[in-house]
């Protein structure tokens, strides 16, 4: 008899039919002699719902209030989960995030777990029952909600696993593992029986929406067994492990996009030992996350320096910029949008050299700008229109072997 924690997606609880559908396979890991926490995200689109909602309200949602507003959808979640076990005669519990122990810092829509008191939930389990937590949320020290961000209902599950000392975590979603890209755009993506966690973080945070960074870090730093898998059949997933097999001889492990994101130039900065140091850490501590930086000097006292962020922060990027122009000391700062991010993740990238060189003669013969590159041991990055995305994704998918003939097989989320 183990402790598995089992988490599902919003596609996988989006109707009542899909609810009693996961009650019943919960129920089958159950009969099988396993205690069983159950994460869920908020149904279907509900959360896009809630967020339209506010921003019909106002531009811009305070963002204590979001959180207050955006957990209410997984707690639909659990209480329909519950009674769908209940109902088919197995004892359950539904908790939200601060009734679970999960305690995070006080950063509001995107924080961060600080750690979690299992006590209540393993009295639960203790009890017979399933226990089913909200996943996204937690509570701060002085009792304030707060959100991990989107997809933090993984995080939750994993960090629920490793502090429960679980035997299993189980992510179910609307694919059956891993691919090799993302199978909406390239519906002859390969399935990957494993993949190491360094590879799944590298293609997570480069945009593959299967698994979130900060769960698979988390499953990496406590050494949770990690297993990505449909809701919607019983084939088996992919695992995510420390090192993954060789899957026939790939030097690429898959092509990751992430069609959100932003170039902000920062132009007729002084040159001086500190000018990066000041621009960066003012950005940091306003929790702006930046991903690629180019700096170019055109002439002997000043530079241009150029980063990547998120669409959804370039408002405030500049907004934040412009209040602080005075102690950065530059010209102008100017936004480039509608760009995306297509990237290559392998580990056999380390000791196979022209990868990168593969890649940009890729894209050349597609037609495909190169705006911004970004690399490291184990992946290469390049900012494109958004308008060339897909068949960036495509054209590399197709150039690095890694096509198959069968399409996948993915569940709508209607």
């Amino acid at each position: 008899m183990g402790l598995i924690v089992q988490k599902f997606g919003g596609t996988s609880v989006g109707t009542v039919e899909r609810i009693q559908a996961v009650a019943r396979r919960v129920i089958q890991t159950r009969n099988a002699g396993h205690d069983v926490v159950v994460v869920v995200s908020a149904m279907g689109k509900s959360t896009d719902v809630l967020v339209d909602m506010a921003k019909q309200i106002t531009a811009e949602p305070p963002a204590r209030e979001m959180d207050m507003l955006l957990t209410t959808g997984e707690q639909v979640s659990i209480a329909l989960l519950s009674m769908a076990l209940q109902a088919e005669g197995q004892p359950a519990v539904s908790m939200t995030g601060w009734q679970a122990g999960i305690t995070t810092e006080s950063v509001h829509t995107k924080a961060r777990i600080a750690h979690i008191d299992p006590s209540a939930m393993q009295a639960a389990l203790a009890a017979g029952n399933v226990v089913i937590v909200a996943g996204f949320q937690g509570v701060t020290e002085d009792g304030q909600i707060t959100t991990l961000g989107r997809g933090g209902s993984d995080t939750t599950a994993v960090a629920l696993a490793g502090a429960l000392q679980a035997d299993l975590c189980e992510i179910y979603t609307d694919v059956d593992g891993v691919y090799t890209a993302d199978p909406r755009i390239v519906p002859s993506a390969r399935k990957l029986t494993t993949i190491s966690h360094d590879e799944m973080l590298e293609l997570a945070t480069l945009g593959a929406g299967v698994l979130h960074p900060r769960a698979v870090e988390c499953a990496k730093q406590y050494g949770v067994p990690l297993v990505v898998r449909s809701s919607f059949g019983h084939e088996e997933g992919t695992r995510v492990q420390e090192e993954a097999d060789m899957e026939q001889g790939l030097i690429i492990s898959g092509v990751a996009h992430d069609k959100n994101v932003a170039k902000i130039t920062v132009a007729d900065m002084p040159v001086q030992v500190d000018t990066m140091s000041k621009l960066f850490t003012t950005l940091a501590d306003e929790h702006i996350n930046v991903d690629v930086i180019i700096q170019s000097a055109y002439e002997a006292d000043t530079t241009n320096v150029s980063f990547s962020v998120s669409g959804d922060e370039v408002k405030r990027t500049l907004q934040i910029l412009l209040r602080e122009k005075e102690n950065l000391h530059f010209g102008y700062a100017v936004a480039e949008e509608e760009l995306a991010k297509v990237s290559i993740v392998g580990a056999g990238m380390i000791t196979n050299p022209g990868v990168a060189a593969q890649m940009f003669r890729c894209l050349a013969e597609a037609g495909i700008e190169i705006k911004m590159v970004s690399t490291s041991e184990i992946k290469v990055s390049c900012v494109v229109p958004l308008e060339q995305m897909e068949n960036a994704v495509r054209s590399l998918h197709t150039s690095f072997g890694l096509d198959v003939v069968e399409r996948a097989v993915v569940h709508s989320a209607q």
